[in-house]
């Protein structure tokens, strides 16, 4: 959706780098998720919400950083998720995990 904009300018000469975070969505029936990021298998989960509801955070954390998250039937984060992961903020999982925590207060 992004890159083919960087990819042309680069075929045209430019020297730009596409750094846009990698995303997807998708919806499943009465499942919707958003994920933003560069999870990896090896990264810590850390789970805010309820998995059994199926309405839940997962973020991604290595080495200490926030490197990646999805939001499960927990709509209007996205911008706030995206805000994290790009500045690989660093953040006790417990505050993570803890709904009482405001997404926002998490970048401070």
């Amino acid at each position: 959706m992004n890159q083919g904009v960087t990819a042309g300018r680069n075929a045209a000469g430019g020297d730009e780098v596409y750094a846009r975070l990698p995303c997807f969505f998708s919806d499943q029936y009465d499942l919707g998720m958003e994920y933003v990021g560069y999870g990896d298998g090896s990264d810590e989960v850390v789970i805010r919400g309820d998995l059994d509801a199926r309405e839940f955070i997962a973020f991604w954390v290595r080495d200490g950083a926030l490197t990646a998250a999805m939001n499960v039937n927990v709509w209007d984060v996205v911008d706030d998720l995206k805000a994290l992961v790009e500045a690989r903020a660093v953040i006790d999982p417990a505050r993570l995990a803890d709904l009482a925590v405001p997404l926002a207060d998490l970048r401070s």
